[in-house]
C-alpha cells in the first residue's frame, strides 16, 4: 500500500495558534481541550480574524440555540446539504457530530448520500426536502414548502431555522471548497462504534 502525502489544511497560509488574537486562542484551546484536537476549520478561518468571529458567533447562534429542532436534526441539515454543495470537510466533519448526538454509527452515510431512503422520521424527511431546496433553490420556495412544513408540526420559527442553517452552511461549504480544507483524520471514526 502507498503512503499518502500529509496534505496542507488549507491553500492559504494558517497561522500559527501564538500569533492568533488572544479571544481567537482561547476560544480553539477550549475546542481542542473539550474535542481532544483542533478542527481544521478553526485553524484555517483564523486566517481572517473579523470573519472567524463573525462566522463562529452567526454558526452558535444557529447551532446552539434552544428550540424545536433537536441538535442531530441541525447537523442532519448540515451533512444533506454539504453533500449536495460537495464539501469533504463539512460531510466528514458534521457527518461525525451528527452520529454522536443522534447516537447512531449508520445515520450520517444515511442522510449524506441519500437522505430519503435513511432511517429517519417523515417529519426529518420533510425538514431535509426543504433545507435541500433552500441550499439548491431558494428562488423556487413558495407557500405549499411552509404548507408541508407546518403539516409535520414545524412552526415558522423552525422553518427560519431550517433555511438560516441551510444558507450559512452554503457559505461554508463555499468558502472550505475554496480554500481546499481538509478534514481531521480523527473525524472519520468519531461515533462509529455504539455506546
Amino acid at each position: 500500500m502507498s503512503e499518502v502525502k500529509q496534505q496542507a489544511i488549507s491553500r492559504f497560509p494558517v497561522p500559527e495558534l501564538s500569533d492568533m488574537p488572544e479571544d481567537i486562542r482561547e476560544r480553539i484551546l477550549a475546542v481542542q481541550e473539550k474535542a481532544g484536537f483542533v478542527p481544521n476549520v478553526f485553524l484555517v478561518l483564523a486566517h481572517r480574524p473579523e470573519e472567524f468571529r463573525a462566522f463562529f458567533a452567526y454558526h452558535d447562534a444557529l447551532m446552539e440555540k434552544p428550540g424545536n429542532l433537536t441538535i442531530a436534526e441541525r447537523e442532519m441539515i448540515v451533512v444533506a446539504t454539504s453533500n449536495l454543495n460537495q464539501c469533504q470537510y463539512c460531510v466528514v466533519a458534521h457527518g461525525a457530530i451528527l452520529r454522536i448526538r443522534a447516537k447512531d454509527p449508520l445515520i450520517a452515510d444515511q442522510v449524506a448520500v441519500n437522505y430519503r431512503k435513511a432511517d429517519i422520521t417523515e417529519r426529518q424527511k420533510a425538514m431535509l426536502d426543504f433545507a435541500v431546496k433552500v441550499s439548491m433553490q431558494a428562488y423556487a420556495v413558495g407557500e405549499e414548502d411552509f404548507a408541508a412544513l407546518k403539516a409535520q408540526g414545524f412552526d415558522e420559527d423552525d422553518i427560519w431555522d431550517i433555511a438560516a442553517i441551510s444558507s450559512f452552511f452554503g457559505l461554508s461549504n463555499r468558502m472550505a471548497n475554496v480554500t481546499s480544507m481538509r478534514p481531521n483524520a480523527e473525524f472519520y471514526n468519531l461515533g462509529r462504534q455504539p455506546r
